[in-house]
């Protein structure tokens, strides 16, 4: 796994970008060329994740959702407590960063979900991330 603080800041390229109710969340995918086996038809999609808080209080994040579809539309339900063992407090301007894998048997996929956000006043909210394309940026179309 790459280890990167901001990825904003180090990855380079553009993010998907979604933002809900002053959640702000930027996404980066890019397949784990090292750790994919191609002949085993097992594709290991790396995604970066910066989740910053443009609302005007504080933020937690509870949980998280996703949607996985794979080159062959099977699609994959994720959800759990937390990102990364984390349930992180953004105060307004704050950001927490992460990064995870994705497993695909298909060379392409689509994700998808939302982020359970709990504000202040104990008002839970789902911040959306809008569908981001994993797929080989090298990869001759």
């Amino acid at each position: 796994m790459k280890h990167v603080d901001d990825p904003e800041k180090e990855l380079g390229s553009t993010p998907y970008i979604t933002s809900t109710r002053g959640v702000k969340i930027m996404v980066w995918p890019e397949l784990d060329r090292d750790n994919s086996e191609p002949e085993s038809s097992v594709y290991l999609y790396e995604y970066f994740i910066k989740i910053v808080n443009e609302s005007q209080g504080t933020l937690q994040l509870m949980s998280r959702q996703w949607k996985i579809v794979d080159g062959m539309n099977r699609v994959e339900d994720v959800e759990g407590d937390g990102v990364i063992g984390h349930q992180p407090v953004l105060s307004p301007g704050e950001s927490f960063s992460y990064s995870s894998y994705c497993p695909l048997r298909t060379p392409s996929g689509v994700m998808s979900g939302s982020f359970r956000m709990r504000d202040k006043n104990e008002n839970l909210f789902d911040a959306e991330i809008g569908e981001f394309y994993l797929k080989d940026h090298m990869m001759i179309n």
